[in-house]
Parts: C-alpha cells; sequence; structure tokens
C-alpha cells in the first residue's frame, strides 16, 4: 500500500484488533466490533479485564528485558497503538532502545505510524508482513535491528490467530533460529484452560461467538500446548501462567487468574 493511499476501512464486520481496543477502553472501534466485543462479554465477562492484563504483562516484561539488557524488540503482531506500548516502555527506561513492530494489517500500520513516536536516540519502526513470512520479516527487521545483539522477539496475542499448531511452532522457530544466544521470547496467548478460577468452556463459546460474526479466526490453547510454543528455549519462573500472575508486584497471588496465558523464555546457546 502506497503511503499516500489510505487503506479501506470495512465496519460491516468486526475486526480482532479493534475489539481488543474497545476491550481495552479505546476509540478505534465501530459498532460492529463493540456488538462482537459485548456479545463475548456476555459469556466471559473476565474478557475485558484479561485483555488489560495482557497490556500490563507487557509492561512488566518489557521491564524485565530492559534491566536484563536488553535494546531490541521485535513485536509481531502489533494491534491497534494504545497506551505504554513496547516501544513507550522500553524508551521510558532506556531511550535508546529500538523497536520494529510488525502487522499484516494495513489499517494496524496506518494508526503505527500515526500516533508512535520514537524517543531521539533510539528507533522505533514498521514493518506490513504477515507474520508467517519469516524470511521478509527478518529481512525488513534487520533494517533496524542487529541481530548479532540479542533481540526480544515478542509475540503477544498474535499466535491465536494461527489455527494449525505446526505452523505456529513454525513461525517462532523461524525467528528464533536467527536470534543469538541472550536473546529472550515473550509470548502471550487466549487459553481454554479449566481451574477453579476459569471456565474453559466459556473461553471456547467466546472463540466461536466472535468467529460466527465475521471476525478473525482465534485458537484458544491449553497451557500445555502454549507451553510448546517455547520449544528450544529456556522457561523463565513462573512459567506459562495467567497475565495477571506474571511477576506482579507485590504478591504473585492477588489478582484473580484470567484467560490470557503468558510467559517468557531465554535463548541459550545452541
Amino acid at each position: 500500500m502506497p503511503d499516500n493511499e489510505a487503506p479501506e476501512i470495512d465496519t460491516s464486520v468486526p475486526h480482532s484488533a479493534r475489539i481488543w481496543d474497545y476491550w481495552l477502553g479505546g476509540k478505534e472501534n465501530y459498532p460492529v466490533d463493540r456488538e462482537a466485543g459485548d456479545a463475548v462479554l456476555q459469556v466471559l465477562p473476565s474478557i475485558a479485564t484479561s485483555a488489560k492484563q495482557d497490556r500490563a504483562f507487557l509492561g512488566r516484561a518489557v521491564r524485565f528485558l530492559v534491566k536484563e539488557g536488553i535494546r531490541q524488540f521485535l513485536d509481531l503482531g502489533t494491534g491497534l497503538p494504545t497506551v505504554d506500548n513496547t516501544h513507550e516502555v522500553a524508551q521510558r527506561v532506556a531511550p535508546e532502545s529500538r523497536i520494529v513492530y510488525v502487522d499484516n494489517d494495513p489499517l494496524v500500520l496506518l494508526h503505527a505510524r500515526a500516533l508512535l513516536q520514537s524517543s531521539e536516540q533510539g528507533s522505533c519502526d514498521y514493518v506490513q508482513a504477515d507474520i508467517r513470512d519469516t524470511a521478509t520479516v527478518l529481512e525488513e527487521a534487520a533494517k533496524s535491528l542487529d541481530f548479532d545483539r540479542p533481540v526480544a522477539l515478542m509475540l503477544l496475542g498474535v499466535l491465536n490467530h494461527i489455527l494449525d499448531d505446526d505452523e505456529a511452532l513454525r513461525i517462532v522457530a523461524g525467528v528464533l533460529e536467527r536470534l543469538v544466544p541472550g536473546s529472550y521470547l515473550v509470548i502471550s496467548h487466549t487459553c481454554d484452560a479449566t481451574t477453579d478460577e476459569l471456565d474453559g468452556e466459556a473461553m471456547r463459546q467466546a472463540v466461536r461467538t466472535v468467529m460466527e460474526r465475521g471476525g478473525t479466526p482465534i485458537r484458544a490453547r491449553s497451557p500445555e500446548e502454549i507451553e510448546r510454543l517455547f520449544a528450544g528455549t529456556e522457561l523463565l519462573e513462573p512459567g506459562v501462567v495467567s497475565c495477571s500472575r506474571w511477576r506482579p508486584d507485590p504478591s504473585p497471588w492477588t489478582e484473580p487468574e484470567v484467560p490470557h496465558f503468558c510467559g517468557v523464555a531465554v535463548v541459550r546457546a545452541r
């Protein structure tokens, strides 16, 4: 899409990024998105809290990575810009941080170019590509990132749109093989776990509701299936857990579980 050509916006069907924006309290959504979002809330009232907890996890994870010395971030599946995006959190602590956002949705990239501004010391770039095309993703990202140095690969709320397990594993492995030891992998993912606090069938019904309304297909996975996405890396404590329970302050058990799980792993020497 040429830079001066605005993408056509189809407001007749819900859009996953706009639904997520609605749950986060954003303004980049339309009646069809709010209707779909409300329909999901009817069967899974915790989903809006889940969206907010996913965003809070992003902040904690990025601050942790910056503390560990990471200054480069490759964020796949950007979604619509909202508060405390990856580059904002990272550059608030380390202004020299470099971030590349990737999304295949021209609407998302249009908003990203307009709203996501980098610090002067660092950089914030955007690539329009499908994350399935890892060769293109890496080629374009290499224009801004130095892959001879550690990079944090961020996959937040995007692999749940890859329905095939083998394809999801291939995407992660395809990028990881380019990352040097000391890099990190961060994943958050819709989860259909059934626990004392979570109703797995409610999540499955929520997924069906979105898909029946024409929204982006979603695949909720179990915690064990999500953990398999970290193959070839070393998961850090506390492992794959609810986003609300990944190293929160002050106690790991003060927040209820939400149906969005996550984990952070380090890439060791192969």
